[in-house]
């Protein structure tokens, strides 16, 4: 279940972990659905024959699929309230540590990084690290920039 906290209240999480996403399925459709979105297809990512022979013993998620479950996953971490709006402002730094096979489950966790004021409203940077079950390097370790507006 999701923390709620108030934008006035940001500051003064710097450093405290938010918790915890439930685990997500992937499976090989999301993965066709993100190929199609994007343009990518190539045989790793959405043919499972092929790649039964590749490195991995089968399709793995595209890195980009991955990065882009952080707003919904972080979503179930934390929310803010008091705010008319919130937006996505970027990423300072992503890394793909291990691929993610098709059939894993994934969740996220997130730490506050920092908290600043900006016109009308707060930037945070948020440390989300997305973990497959059962592995030990993550898939994804990020620092994405969320800002939050009065």
């Amino acid at each position: 279940m999701a923390t709620t906290v108030k934008i006035d209240e940001l500051p003064g999480l710097v450093g405290q972990h938010m918790g915890w996403s439930a685990w997500l399925d992937i499976d090989q459709k999301r993965i066709d659905l993100f190929a199609e979105a994007t343009g990518d297809h190539q045989w790793i990512h959405v043919d499972p024959e092929r790649a039964k022979d590749g490195p991995f013993g089968g399709t793995i998620a595209h890195g980009y699929l991955t990065l882009s479950l952080i707003p919904a996953l972080l979503q179930e971490t934390w929310r803010v309230e008091g705010m008319t709006f919130g937006v996505n402002y970027g990423c300072n730094k992503v890394r793909f540590p291990t691929p993610v096979k098709v059939g894993s489950k994934l969740r996220l966790g997130s730490a506050v990084g920092t908290v600043e004021d900006v016109g009308g409203g707060m930037q945070v940077l948020i440390d989300v690290t997305l973990e497959i079950e059962g592995s030990d390097k993550p898939a994804c370790v990020a620092q994405v920039v969320y800002r939050y507006y009065k």
